[in-house]
């Protein structure tokens, strides 16, 4: 399934192979998602995961975006550098992730020095179970997706 990245040319997306695919066929599909994106080639059982994790991904993406920017006019910015703070502090931290393969707890460790302001900002974060919310969402959605897919 395809997200609304792919309008810019940037979806996450995965498919898995009918049985009565072959490769030629899977080298068709990603051809066609690879002018979109990114496509990687799974098991059927895992796509209700794939749908919670970068079907709906955007929208969790966005939201961590409308927060920072949120954050930064109560900080004092004006709403339209917060946004664009906010939206390219993700882009670049996505391509750090995929450009350097490092972990991104490693990535957050090259930021985060001891008794600065990126750690009293993490402990914030953790304080508030940011990382457990981004959990829950993605098995939230992925167990939608499973009922969906049931025959009704």
């Amino acid at each position: 399934m395809p997200n609304t990245p792919c309008l810019v040319g940037e979806t996450a997306a995965a498919m898995c192979l009918g049985g009565k695919a072959d490769s030629s066929d899977a080298d068709v599909v990603v051809e066609l998602f690879s002018a979109v994106g990114k496509i990687y080639q799974l098991d059927e059982k895992l796509l209700s995961a794939v749908t919670g994790l970068s079907g709906s991904g955007p929208a969790y993406v966005y939201v961590m975006i409308e927060a920072l920017a949120d954050g930064g006019v109560r900080a004092g910015l004006p709403r339209d550098v917060a946004q664009g703070l906010a939206a390219q502090t993700v882009l670049g931290s996505a391509k750090m992730v995929l450009e350097t393969g490092r972990h991104p707890g490693a990535l957050k460790d090259m930021v985060t020095s001891p008794g600065g302001t990126t750690i009293a900002g993490v402990h914030e974060l953790e304080k508030a179970g940011f990382r457990a919310a981004c959990i829950n969402a993605v098995v939230a959605a992925t167990q939608r997706a499973n009922e969906l897919s049931k025959p009704q």
